[in-house]
Order: C-alpha cells, then structure tokens, then sequence
C-alpha cells in the first residue's frame, strides 16, 4: 500500500481493524456469543457492545462531537451502561438482541469511517472535541483515531480468544 497521506493511513488501518474485527465475528455462531468461559470472564456479546461505545466515543465524540442521527439509531445510553468499562460482561447477558449488535455495530464502523474520510491531515492536530470523561490518553485527533485502532484490535484479540475457548481457533486461511 502506497500510504501519501497521514490521513491515508489513518484511514487504510481503520478499515483492516475493522475487517479483522469482522472476519473473526462473522466465523463465530452466535448461539455461542453469549458463552462466558471462567478463564477470561467475558463473551463475544459483551466484546461487540464495547466496541460499538468505543468506536462511537474515540472516532466520532472526540472528533466532531455528538451526532443526534447516529444517537437515534443506536441505544449508545443503554450500550454504556451494559457494555462500558466499568459493566460486568455476564450482567448483559440476554439483555440485547445479538443481531441487533451486529447490525449496530457495522452501522458504527461505517459511520466513524464516514468522519474520518471527511478529515483533513491538518484537522488530524486539532484538539478533541470536550467529552466527558476526557478521552484518556489522546490530546488530539490523530492520537484519538489511533487510539481507537489499537484499542479495536486489542479487543479482536480478545474476541479470538473467547472464539478459540468456545468454538474453535480463527485459522486465518492458513488451514489446509
């Protein structure tokens, strides 16, 4: 890939992130999303409620605000209270229909992508828009969507473990 941009970048990881996110999910059987093994104390549903309130806080809150269009479509509210740092995974169980995650969840990667495509290199160095709480580790935009990559594929690597745990290990399309 022939990065000219550092909003190129920004926008080429994104996508990958996603689409690993995505792969992994869409080879897990969703009668298993909600299985809890002990070992690691959460499940894909849990993973995928987390991911939805992530995305929407360090790619879009952060960045241009609030969006009452996206606020109307999906239950951010209800998604933190279940699904945020401090919630307990097996308090979610049952509480939200997992095709409504999916669908919630593919409608939040195309929106934060919708942002990011809309930024300038320069706007990547402005400030973040006041949040509550402040984003924890980023002062501006590039450090927010960054951020928002490496915290998705963290959580990708935590969904491949549950999947590993209560289905099988995502081979990759290495096995033969």
């Amino acid at each position: 890939m022939n990065y000219t941009t550092p909003i190129d970048v920004i926008i080429s990881q994104t996508e990958n992130t996603y689409d690993w996110v995505n792969k992994i999910l869409s080879t897990t059987p969703v009668d298993k999303w909600e299985v809890c093994p002990e070992t690691i104390s959460s499940h894909i549903c849990w993973q995928v409620g987390h991911l939805i309130i992530s995305c929407y806080y360090h790619s879009i809150e952060v960045i241009v605000g609030h969006k009452v269009e996206i606020l109307r479509e999906v239950p951010i509210k209800k998604y933190s209270e279940l699904f945020g740092y401090n919630s307990i995974p097996q308090n979610a169980i049952g509480k939200i229909k997992i095709e409504e995650l999916q669908k919630d969840l593919r409608y939040i990667q195309k929106e934060s992508l919708h942002v990011i495509k809309s930024l300038s290199n320069e706007q990547l160095l402005e400030t973040l828009i006041q949040s509550n709480p402040p984003h924890p580790v980023a002062t501006n935009k590039l450090e927010a969507l960054d951020w928002n990559n490496k915290h998705t594929m963290w959580h990708c690597g935590q969904i491949g473990i549950i999947k590993r745990i209560i289905d099988k290990r995502y081979d990759f399309g290495l096995e033969v």
